[in-house]
């Protein structure tokens, strides 16, 4: 009963639960009941995969259980290989292996592959295999994430994951402004992995290659550097690496050059000691701005009021783009220099004093990478170092002493321009001043000097000309040349080739003789000029009767050395000519030719001063007589009136016949006073002598040199021999310094010519007459000043 009433109160209360819950139920909103739903409904999906994966956590613990040991050591460093490698995004494969020692087949994750993952600067010397092509000097980057500001990979980045083409051809280019490598096509990546396989020196290899392998130098020198200090290390390495791809592509491309000037720049400035100025300048390319090394280098002169050096003051001069270099400079750029260092030299002291200027230097490096759009400006500062390029008066000082080298240069660069293997000759170097020659040449001349001593030498001219180095004949105006460098070492030479005689045939004897250091110049005044045909009369009266005898030698020498109203140089010229007569004779008859043309009274008149010169030291011989009366004989004047003249050249009075005995047994001693007197009045003898001395005409000369005797030689009309058509085309030329390709095409096509062939056939022409060129340059097309003054002439 007792569990009766117990059961009926448990129901009871079920009951009156039930209600209230209805009651509260009822109570609740409409919409509290449709978001509940919802809720469910979302909520259900979640549920049912909470249930699928403890039901899989159940089954793997199961199969735990049943496993008798353990994953091997190295399966679990291949699961962390591949973890790692899911870390840094890269791909994975999964070969079949086994995990267990079960017979059943199972599965393991094995490591990246080699150059995947973190990008690897590879150093110099280092070689990597990149998608099967191996690049055997390393500086690049080989990985598949090197990132940027803007998270990308940098475009320099050799990236193993992407696609390479069998074949590719990197003279030929398809890619764009900004190439990068994950982003060029496939055929373009074998492109670029070949050139740097061939050792990046292929010349004709498109420029968007070289930049791509650029865009990594400049990266690890900036980027690099500034994130680990170590990088700084392969600066001097990537400073060698640019100047070598300058040396390649630096004239293929004006924008490769002006970027790869400016990281070298930077990695020579980024680090640079005080001084500057005293160390050595490397080697810049010229664009259109002076290397920042030389500005920071002169802007601390200044500073430091240092006179610029020379060193300094040449790489100024080379490589300002203000100051235009002509094809001598470029041509002949070793001699340059060394004329450069010269000039500079004599004409600045210590060098030029810059002043200090209030524009200060600062360098802002702009990169050719895409990689490095998002860093922000790249500069350099410098305090308050000026920045000596904004002057103008220190160009203006550097540019006359180029134009002056320049000009000194031209004939040497003409003949080398024409004979490229023969810059040692002695046809180019005589072109050169004395300092500028090689030591093997120098040497030469030593040999032949100290062979000299202070006396004088005899030889045949091809003699000398084999001596001091010649390939071939001199023409009239290398000659020349030669004459004046041996000058220039104080060696003469007869004849006197520079005084406009004419020049010597390979076959003809010259004289070598050591000219007094204090009395360099020699120019031909009336008193020597008479002197010299006393002498040159003398000799061949001599040589006539067949007895040019040792007395009649040592006295005309005694002769030459008492007239003391010569120079030492004109008395040792003198002396040479003697010698050259000895063993050259002048014969009468060619003395007579040039007599020929002259009247009585003007023979009369030398015979005189000739009779002045004999008697210049104060007393004639019976000797000095017997010589005047054999050059009266050959001036055609009556030999009678030697002792006449004499007398009266001495007082001043008419001879008688006691004083004409006393001269022929002892001879007399003579006014002085008088005698000096009588010898200034030279003017009038002076014009007869020109004439005398007076050798064949310019072009009579040059065309015996060229083998054609001018009496048979028609002279064309055209200018150098050409024909009308070129004639009118090298006119044409010479009306402007300069022209431009496109406007000579159509000159010439309006001549009917072609213009190579044109341009080649006056050029030969000119080196042909005047041994230098009609124009210089392919374009602009310059023609040469020197043409003008010689068609003048």
């Amino acid at each position: 009963m007792g569990r009766r009433r117990k059961k009926s109160g448990s129901g009871n209360a079920f009951f009156v639960l039930l209600l209230v819950i209805i009651a509260i139920v009822s109570e609740v909103p409409k919409i509290i009941w449709i978001s509940m739903g919802c809720l469910i409904i979302i909520l259900f999906p979640f549920y049912l995969y909470g249930k699928y994966k403890t039901s899989k956590s159940d089954q793997t613990l199961k199969d735990k259980k049943n496993t008798n040991k353990p994953p091997s050591k190295k399966v679990a460093k291949v699961i962390q290989s591949s973890r790692s490698a899911e870390v840094d995004d890269a791909p994975v494969s999964v070969p079949s292996t086994s995990f267990y020692p079960s017979s059943e087949p199972n599965f393991s994750i094995p490591s990246a592959p080699k150059g995947y993952g973190a990008a690897t600067w590879i150093p110099r010397g280092q070689s990597i295999n990149v998608s099967g092509v191996t690049i055997p000097d390393g500086m690049v980057y080989v990985g598949t994430s090197l990132k940027t500001p803007y998270s990308g990979n940098d475009p320099c980045l050799l990236d193993p994951s992407k696609t390479v083409s069998s074949r590719g051809d990197y003279t030929q280019s398809d890619m764009g402004y900004w190439p990068s490598y994950s982003e060029i096509s496939a055929s373009s990546r074998r492109s670029y992995l070949d050139w740097l396989a061939n050792g990046k020196r292929d010349p004709n290899a498109d420029i968007g290659y070289v930049f791509l392998f650029f865009y990594g130098l400049e990266r690890r020198a900036i980027v690099d550097v500034a994130n680990n200090a170590e990088a700084k290390n392969d600066w001097p390495i990537i400073a060698d690496e640019i100047r070598r791809l300058l040396e390649i592509y630096g004239d293929q491309s004006n924008s490769f050059r002006n970027y790869a000037n400016d990281l070298l720049n930077w990695i020579s400035l980024a680090d640079a000691p005080e001084r500057l100025y005293e160390k050595p300048v490397p080697v810049f390319p010229k664009t259109y701005e002076l290397p920042g090394y030389l500005r920071l280098a002169l802007g601390q002169a200044a500073v430091d009021a240092i006179p610029v050096p020379q060193h300094l003051a040449l790489a100024w001069a080379k490589l300002e783009p203000n100051i235009s270099l002509r094809t001598p400079a470029k041509r002949c750029s070793e001699q340059f220099d060394k004329l450069f260092l010269l000039k500079y030299s004599d004409t600045f002291g210590d060098g030029i004093l810059l002043p200090r200027n209030r524009t200060k230097l600062k360098l802002v490096y702009r990169p050719a990478s895409s990689g490095f759009h998002g860093y922000g400006d790249i500069k350099l500062t410098f305090g308050e170092i000026p920045d000596v390029t904004a002057l103008t008066a220190p160009l203006k000082k550097l540019q006359q002493i180029v134009e002056v080298i320049t000009k000194e240069l031209e004939p040497y660069s003409r003949f080398i321009g024409k004979n490229p293997d023969a810059e040692i000759a002695l046809e180019g170097l005589i072109q050169l001043p004395t300092a500028l020659w090689p030591e093997e040449a120098q040497k030469n001349f030593h040999v032949l000097k100290t062979r000299i001593g202070s006396g004088m030498v005899a030889m045949p001219f091809h003699e000398l000309l084999t001596a001091l180095g010649a390939n071939s004949t001199l023409n009239r105006d290398k000659t020349l040349m030669l004459g004046r460098a041996l000058a220039a070492i104080n060696i003469g030479i007869e004849p006197n080739i520079l005084n406009g005689v004419k020049l010597p045939k390979s076959t003809d004897n010259v004289v070598l003789f050591n000219i007094p250091s204090e009395d360099m110049e020699s120019v031909a005044t009336p008193s020597y000029q008479a002197a010299l045909l006393t002498l040159q009369l003398a000799s061949a009266v001599a040589a006539a009767d067949g007895q040019f005898s040792a007395t009649e030698i040592i006295h005309l020498s005694q002769e030459v050395k008492s007239w003391s109203h010569l120079t030492p140089n004109d008395r040792c010229r003198l002396l040479a000519h003697l010698r050259l007569l000895v063993v050259t004779p002048v014969s009468m008859a060619s003395m007579k030719k040039k007599l020929e043309p002259l009247d009585a009274s003007t023979r009369e008149s030398i015979a005189v001063f000739m009779a002045t010169v004999a008697q210049s030291d104060g007393t004639v011989s019976p000797d000095e007589v017997k010589i005047l009366e054999k050059v009266y004989k050959a001036l055609g004047v009556d030999a009678n009136k030697v002792f006449s003249d004499i007398h009266a050249v001495a007082t001043g009075i008419k001879s008688t016949a006691a004083t004409t005995a006393n001269i022929e047994d002892t001879g007399f001693k003579l006014d002085l006073s008088r005698v000096a007197a009588l010898q200034q009045d030279t003017e009038k003898v002076s014009l007869l002598l020109a004439n005398i001395f007076k050798e064949e005409d310019t072009v009579a000369a040059q065309l015996t040199e060229l083998g054609v005797e001018p009496e048979n030689e028609l002279v064309p009309d055209g200018i150098f021999g050409l024909d009308s058509a070129h004639t009118a085309f090298a006119r044409m030329l010479l009306s402007r310094p300069e022209w431009s390709r496109e406007e000579l095409i159509d000159l010439a096509a309006d001549l009917e010519l072609m213009l190579d062939g044109a341009l080649e056939h006056i050029n030969e022409a000119a080196f042909d007459t005047h041994d230098i060129p009609f124009t210089e340059g392919d374009d602009p097309i310059e023609v040469n000043a020197e043409i003008l003054e010689k068609i003048e002439a």
